[in-house]
């Protein structure tokens, strides 16, 4: 177990220090986020998948929470992340936030702390989710 343990420290170790190579603080800054995710669920919830796409221009949000689940592989994924009021689901895309934001989002670990700038939108199955176009 100790040797797992040590091996766990040693990847988020080295992860540190890539972010601090890359000029950014691993310990963050303020964020300043415009609604809880209970509060963006009540709001959008409400329009259907083409709604929201239409009413992209006025959705503009932007959210901070710890990161629950992280999937996906490629140029794209989703995750789930949790404020004091619940949870939601955000995607980023590599050609919508950018290299450098995008080589951020692939060294986050589940349990760090994130903020996401985008817009409002459904996936297929429905989901009430945020489309990342700045990520920290």
């Amino acid at each position: 177990m100790s040797e797992e343990m040590n091996d766990q420290m040693q990847v988020r170790r080295q992860k540190l220090q890539e972010l601090i190579d890359l000029g950014i603080d691993p310990f963050g800054h303020r964020f300043d986020r415009s609604s809880t995710s209970s509060e963006l669920k009540e709001q959008w919830d409400q329009f259907s998948k083409e709604e929201l796409h239409e009413k992209e221009d006025e959705s503009h949000v932007s959210i901070a929470g710890r990161l629950m689940t992280k999937r996906g592989k490629g140029k794209a994924g989703f995750a789930h992340i949790q404020d004091l009021k619940g949870q939601i689901q955000i995607y980023v895309r590599k050609d919508q936030v950018g290299d450098d934001q995008f080589n951020i989002w692939k060294m986050a670990d589940l349990g760090d702390i994130i903020g996401v700038e985008g817009v409002m939108f459904k996936t297929n199955t429905g989901e009430i989710s945020v489309k990342a176009k700045s990520f920290t």
